[in-house]
């Protein structure tokens, strides 16, 4: 998915969809790192990803909030 297409994708969920999504994000993140850490994790690029996204949940959630 191309960054625009979801960050409006993000822009057009409510507070408690982006609060659910970036709980699940930080979880998919810890798991992540813990494969990682023990050698099993294939694609490392995974892990720039998830944290990206991450920052552009915030980013939308602190738009919504100020907004």
């Amino acid at each position: 998915m191309k960054t625009k297409e979801y960050v409006q994708e993000l822009k057009a969920k409510s507070l408690e969809e982006l609060n659910a999504e970036l709980v699940a994000a930080k979880k998919e993140l810890f798991n992540l790192r813990f494969q990682n850490a023990t050698n099993q994790l294939e694609n490392t690029s995974r892990i720039k990803e998830v944290r990206r996204n991450i920052a552009r949940i915030q980013s939308v959630l602190t738009e919504k909030a100020n907004a």
